[in-house]
């Protein structure tokens, strides 16, 4: 059984999926077609879920098992940079790090085997995400509040979104997880990361996104990002249809280094940015030209459909007319044949023509509209409706007809009607034995 057709899609769907499949990069328009339609065609909503599914966040149409969010981190041409702590100096330096070494050992041990026990116990609040703009916004206040105001502008949105809107506008996203307990946190914030050299290098040239790992949202980008030591920066953007890591920055790095190594990620990219962007630029010009082509089609179309229209409503009006026409005849050969029928009743019905002897018989010549004279004998004592349908039989005659006097002229009432509905006779008329009588045409009356 052959499977049934898909609709057609109209032009503002056709629209919405080279949109949402230049968004997501989806190669089969059938996979694009079906998640719009899962969306009822809302391509916000279906491109946001979109990228949900490929960060894990579970979709609401296929839910699948919990996993961390997924950008691709496992290219092998990933740019890492790792700062290491200095190591200690002197006698006295290396004396206080031999002397604290067991103790961290074993306050760091301790620490990871009661998280590990409380994980049993007590799972880490951390793993569901409830409010992610929330987290966002708490730690952006929170930041402000410990370091000030003079930062970098932090996206204030969630990391799916902040990836939506880096994959759309084809720029770079920096996105920085910020470890509150960490040692070296409060000095990058302070005197990295709130410099003004900073500040103006990342408002200008990339997205920034950040959050806390205490915050849900900030642990799951963690869990995705699989960050070593703190600070951590990953500097993520479009690649091969993709968002990918291209560089992992760790560890308590200087303004200028940090500017340095950014700098040195970008132009290493910026080859496949451009690409991207080139890329993108051919499908809107496709897409432009599909357009154009599509409103060119539908303007023809239209034009043929009008010419169709006119066409077919010219048919309908000659139908009608020779309709009409058939009509009419058809009427008017049931008329003539009625009228054949009526005359050839009348005839029928006349009563004998007297004889020329007989002292009460009138001769009357009829003088007809065609020049042709008719002569027959009627009684003084028939009603005048004799005469009329003797002349109503003849074919000669017309079909409406008044019969009038010569001298004086006075037409002769030979039908009934409500003042007289008995005609008078051919004596009461006051016609001699003798009469002309003339037939006057009322057909065209």
């Amino acid at each position: 059984m052959a499977a049934p057709e898909e609709p057609e899609l109209s032009q503002a769907q056709t629209e919405k999926l080279l949109q949402f499949q230049d968004l997501t990069g989806l190669e089969s328009m059938d996979q694009c077609r079906r998640t719009l339609e899962q969306h009822n065609w809302n391509i916000e909503a279906a491109v946001q879920d979109r990228l949900n599914e490929q960060e894990g966040v579970p979709s609401v149409f296929n839910p699948p098992p919990s996993r961390p969010l997924q950008v691709n981190t496992a290219d092998h041409r990933v740019y890492s940079y790792i700062v290491s702590r200095p190591q200690p100096r002197g006698l006295l330096g290396w004396s206080y790090y031999l002397i604290m070494l067991p103790f961290r050992f074993t306050y760091y041990t301790l620490l990871d085997i009661f998280r590990f026990a409380l994980r049993f116990i007590r799972p880490d609040p951390r793993g569901r995400v409830t409010d992610p703009v929330g987290d966002v916004v708490s730690f952006i206040h929170s930041f402000e509040e410990k370091y000030g105001q003079p930062h970098p502008v932090f996206y204030q949105g969630t990391y799916s979104q902040a990836l939506n809107d880096a994959k759309r506008e084809l720029r770079y996203l920096l996105v920085y997880l910020h470890g509150d307990d960490h040692q070296d946190t409060d000095e990058f914030c302070r005197s990295t990361l709130c410099t003004e050299e900073v500040i103006t290098f990342l408002n200008t040239r990339m997205l920034f996104w950040s959050c806390s790992t205490s915050k849900p949202e900030g642990y799951r980008v963690s869990q995705a990002l699989r960050e070593n030591t703190y600070p951590f920066l990953a500097m993520i953007m479009l690649k091969d249809r993709k968002m990918t890591v291209v560089g992992r920055l760790e560890g308590l790095i200087q303004p200028e280094d940090l500017i340095n190594q950014l700098t040195f990620i970008m132009d290493a990219n910026q080859t496949y940015l451009m690409s991207e962007r080139l890329e993108r630029e051919e499908r809107n010009q496709t897409q432009v030209l599909r357009q154009q082509q599509d409103e060119a089609y539908l303007a023809s179309l239209r034009a043929d459909q009008e010419k169709e229209r006119k066409k077919r409503e010219e048919q309908e009006q000659r139908r009608q007319e020779e309709e009409k026409v058939r009509q009419s005849a058809l009427a008017e050969e049931r008329r003539r044949r009625t009228l054949e029928e009526e005359k050839e009743r009348k005839s029928e019905c006349l009563p004998p023509e007297p004889l020329a002897d007989d002292p009460d018989s009138v001769k009357i010549v009829f003088k007809l509209p065609n020049d042709t004279r008719v002569e027959r004998r009627f009684l003084f004592g028939q009603s005048l409706t004799v005469i009329h349908d003797f002349l109503f039989s003849l074919k000669e005659t017309p079909e409406k007809f008044q019969i009038v006097t010569n001298f004086p002229r006075r037409v002769l009432p030979c039908l009934p009607t409500e003042e007289r509905p008995n005609p008078p006779t051919l004596k009461e008329a006051g016609l001699s034995r003798s009469e002309v009588l003339f037939v006057q045409d009322l057909t065209d009356d």
